[in-house]
């Protein structure tokens, strides 16, 4: 994988660490070898395990398919079974970890984007000796649930590297677009770049669910408020949603992401984004997968009870051409 400079709240971020559906479904464990320590099975022998990964996504979502593929590939190595399912209602995916803790899995990966919501469910997993790790969202409240570790980028850093880069273009005013209200971490994005962002900042609410209410709600933002210079977006889908909403709205405004897609890179590459704060989602799937079958077979736990960072970086044009084809591949 290419080498992309790291920014300084990027190395500032890594000192805390060296280095749809309702029923569970049995993915294919295929994609590329990928990058854990372990070494990789190419035979029937070795512990047979049965992990569940439960997340947050809605339907749709790329970035999820990124995270599915980095675990996929894991189990793979690791001869072990991936169960995926997903749902973006917080009382839902409890439901769905209820599940994983009935099929008796031998450990489980879930997001934390509401953890109130999820906390009794993840709270009896591990009562019933179930190994839990998080991964992506909730790393204030993984600890306190009696998770093993967490994997993803600090929300507030990400937002805070967001806004450093937005002084740097010269925006002026930005509207931080929130595609799933009560998500902890898309708070979080928002709260940081307002802290470095020397503009102005506003929120926008808008339905994750329907792309057709994404872009209607940014056009109209857009054409109430022509004084807008830059849109951001939380996930690369709803950039390219984004791109069209700045269109119909005769709007001058230039456009940011959080999370970056195949699309959203060719995008960036013919400068219709500025930049993409990238956490490297592939790594949240693998590294979560293998530290359980690490666990599992060694005794072994990642992080020495921090979060272990996968981002945020700063993509921009200059970086297009050395990702463009691992975006392709779904491993960025």
């Amino acid at each position: 994988m290419p080498t992309v400079t790291l920014r300084p709240w990027t190395r500032r971020a890594l000192t805390t660490l060296a280095g749809a559906g309702l029923v569970l479904t049995l993915a294919a464990c295929g994609g590329p070898a990928g990058v854990g320590g372990a070494a990789a099975k190419d035979d029937a022998s070795g512990p047979e395990l049965k992990i569940a990964m439960i997340t947050h996504s809605g339907a749709g979502d790329t970035f999820w398919d990124i995270v599915r593929s980095g675990a996929e590939a894991a189990a793979k190595k690791d001869h072990a079974e991936l169960l995926y399912s997903s749902d973006p209602d917080g009382a839902r995916q409890a439901q769905l970890v209820d599940q994983a803790v009935d099929q008796k899995v031998d450990g489980i990966i879930v997001t934390l984007a509401k953890p109130d919501a999820v906390a009794s469910s993840v709270k009896a997993a591990v009562a019933a000796g179930i190994p839990v790790v998080s991964i992506n969202s909730g790393e204030d409240a993984w600890q306190a649930l009696g998770v093993l570790a967490h994997f993803g980028q600090n929300e507030t850093i990400a937002g805070e590297a967001a806004g450093t880069k937005l002084d740097e273009l010269g925006a002026k005013k930005v509207v931080c677009v929130v595609h799933e209200q009560g998500n902890v971490g898309h708070e979080a994005r928002c709260d940081g770049l307002a802290k470095t962002f020397t503009g102005s900042v506003e929120r926008l609410y808008v339905n994750g669910q329907d792309m057709t209410n994404v872009a209607s709600t940014i056009t109209a933002k857009l054409q109430t408020s022509p004084d807008i210079d830059y849109v951001v977006t939380l996930g690369a889908p709803f950039a390219m949603s984004a791109i069209d909403a700045i269109a119909d709205a005769g709007s001058s405004a230039k456009l940011a992401t959080f999370d970056l897609s195949a699309d959203a890179v060719n995008a960036m590459k013919a400068g219709k984004i500025q930049f993409i704060v990238d956490q490297q989602p592939y790594l949240q799937g693998y590294e979560a997968l293998d530290n359980l079958w690490l666990y599992k077979t060694n005794g072994n736990i990642l992080g020495g009870g921090k979060t272990v960072l996968t981002g945020p970086q700063i993509l921009t044009s200059a970086d297009a051409d050395k990702i463009a084809g691992f975006a392709k591949n779904g491993t960025r």
